[in-house]
């Protein structure tokens, strides 16, 4: 149970550079951010209406406390994709990829401020959980910033690709720094979106109802910002295979997969547990760069790269750590997880409740 939470962050992640390859792909034919967000929630939202569907899953009341949050939560992730695709276009992928490990920071600040995390400086969990997350985005800026001694030379013949990790202030863009403000908002609108996740599980844990609307309310917000933005119908047509396997990836799978498993894993383990996978990204970037497309790889990727995955260690540790203590802490081994008198949904005995 502690493994499948970790390998499904992981292969969230791997599907995200899949998404950033096949979006820089087909931008470079011509693509726009616009009409691709429209398109790739418009069949996010047609997905998850067939699994509502095919599951006869009953809807639950649609009360202020959980509108208004699926309202705040869907703007908050359409702003962020917003800032974030403007801000790649402004500065350099690279850049993004840089910023984007402040992600864990950002989320683990906001989880204290709102109460989510615990934060005892004298506990080894609390200082396992700081010193990781320090520690994570550091090797992802190590990947970032420092090349090193070449490790495996290159056997691609093209000089240049998708996946080149180059130096994020060599890029030719005069307005890189308004690019890098557009990214830091962005990622500091994803990390509201994780504590937003975690307030709508508490209220409704139920991820495919909740990914469903948030899809639905993503569409609709993106279709006619997309219309005053595009106006031109030929700007909505698809003209090459590789924006159409780029719609279709990211629509019918990427998107819907990268929700629902980020808000699965929020309700399972909280907003920064989810978060401090963010710098696996660049690592898995490399990786791939070197491995399929035979680019060469750099001794600064493989020191990042171990130093990233010490930090989930020591995040990961410290979680299991805490959520021990608190085990221990509980009186009689109650379970805070289930109500003393439950509801009559609930087909649990009561007497299950207790472990002891």
């Amino acid at each position: 149970m502690e493994v499948l939470p970790s390998l499904a962050m992981v292969g969230v992640e791997f599907s995200n550079v899949v998404i950033s390859i096949l979006f820089k792909a087909a931008s470079l034919k011509g693509l726009s951010y616009y009409s691709f967000v429209a398109y790739c929630y418009v069949l996010g939202t047609l997905v998850f209406t067939i699994l509502v569907l095919f599951r006869k899953t009953v809807f639950p009341p649609l009360k202020f406390p959980l509108v208004s949050r699926l309202c705040l939560f869907a703007v908050t992730g359409y702003l962020g994709l917003m800032c974030a695709y403007k801000g790649i276009d402004l500065g350099s992928p690279t850049l993004a990829s840089a910023i984007n490990n402040l992600t864990p920071a950002f989320t683990f600040i906001l989880a204290v401020s709102f109460r989510m995390e615990k934060v005892e400086l004298i506990r080894a969990a609390t200082q396992a959980k700081i010193i990781g997350t320090i520690t994570s985005i550091s090797g992802a800026l190590v990947i970032t910033f420092y090349k090193g001694p070449l490790v495996i030379p290159s056997s691609s013949s093209s000089s240049s690709s998708v996946l080149q990790l180059q130096r994020p202030l060599e890029s030719s863009q005069s307005n890189w720094i308004i690019g890098g403000i557009l990214e830091a908002i962005a990622y500091l609108l994803y990390s509201c979106c994780y504590i937003l996740m975690a307030q709508i599980m508490k209220i409704y844990p139920e991820e495919i109802v909740v990914t469903f609307f948030f899809n639905l309310s993503v569409a609709l917000l993106a279709l006619p910002v997309c219309f005053m933005a595009q106006p031109q119908l030929s700007s909505w047509s698809l003209t090459d295979s590789v924006s159409v396997v780029a719609v279709l990836y990211t629509g019918l799978f990427g998107f819907s997969f990268s929700s629902c498993t980020h808000t699965w894993g929020v309700r399972l383990k909280g907003p920064v547990f989810v978060a401090i996978f963010r710098p696996t990204s660049i690592v898995i970037a490399a990786v791939m760069s070197a491995t399929l497309l035979g680019e060469a790889l750099y001794l600064g990727s493989v020191i990042g790269a171990v130093i990233i995955t010490g930090g989930l260690y020591a995040v990961l540790w410290g979680k299991a750590k805490e959520a021990e203590e608190m085990r221990d802490e509980e009186p009689c081994g109650l379970s805070p997880l289930r109500p003393l008198r439950p509801s009559s949904s609930d087909r649990v005995p009561l007497l299950q409740s207790y472990k002891c």
